[in-house]
């Protein structure tokens, strides 16, 4: 029984960092392109102010 729950325990761990290591790509794929958003609408009132 102990065993068995040492083994739960390492499983869910390791599942833990997979979800934030797969949220941390996210969350940099997020900024990347909110950045690249950003600078558009930058770029298109700049164009549109002249």
């Amino acid at each position: 029984m102990i065993l068995n729950f040492f083994t739960l325990s390492i499983a869910i761990t390791k599942r833990e960092r997979e979800i934030s290591r797969e949220k941390a790509i996210h969350e940099e794929k997020v900024k990347k392109i909110f950045e690249e958003n950003r600078r558009k609408v930058e770029d298109y009132v700049r164009q549109r102010h002249y």
